[in-house]
């Protein structure tokens, strides 16, 4: 395969900074119904950058579950990879790569803990085999095969059948506080729009950048 002749020109759109609304949470909120009402299959679903106490980054995929001023909520298992890395370092990245629109975001800011009671409110809100799903995985954690945890999964299930399952101990929201954005337009001959906001004394500087 010959990546190198794998080229695209982008030519949808252009940004500019007289468009550009002044907050950036509004900007985003923009951009994420346009992608929405695109059809962009899970517009939500956003790319989350950890570093281990080592210093490895890592990357995945997770799902936005709701945001606003106070920042961008996903969850996730307490004791997973991510959650070992944030205790350590709570400085995230994420990223929403909406290709389709020609357009990029990334966020970069602390994550924190949300609390238990939002948690509990979002995790009563998911489907009951979402909720059993929370208690079977240890994440992260090897295991001996698919079989044992559909086991576990098959077991939990005739626990709880008759009652509500209840929020894991170990399972909970995380919120990131965003002190910097970029949005991304493509252009053409690679000449493509990028802006950043980053907070300075509780007010966003907006720069161009060079693409």
């Amino acid at each position: 395969m010959d990546l190198a002749m794998m080229r695209e020109e982008f030519t949808l759109s252009g940004l500019s900074r007289e468009t550009l609304l002044a907050d950036p949470v509004q900007q985003f909120e923009a951009w994420f119904e346009q992608a929405e009402s695109a059809g962009i299959n899970m517009p939500n679903a956003m790319s989350l950058a950890t570093v281990s106490p080592d210093g490895q980054p890592s990357l995945r995929t997770v799902l936005l579950k709701y945001f606003d001023n106070t920042g961008f909520v996903f969850f996730t298992n307490y004791e997973s990879k991510k959650a070992k890395d944030i205790a350590a370092n709570a400085k995230v990245a994420l990223h929403f790569p909406w290709l389709d629109l020609e357009r990029q975001v990334k966020i970069m800011g602390r994550a924190e803990r949300v609390s238990t009671a939002e948690s509990a409110k979002y995790f009563l809100s998911r489907p009951h085999g979402s909720q059993l799903g929370a208690w079977v995985s240890n994440q992260s954690a090897p295991i001996s095969s698919r079989q044992m945890l559909m086991s576990k999964f098959e077991e939990l299930k005739q626990k709880f059948k008759k009652g509500e399952v209840p929020l894991p101990s170990f399972w909970g929201g995380y919120r990131v506080v965003p002190d910097t954005f970029e949005f991304w337009q493509g252009r053409k001959h690679r000449l493509h729009d990028r802006f950043q906001y980053t907070l300075e004394a509780e007010k966003w500087k907006i720069e161009r950048l060079a693409p």
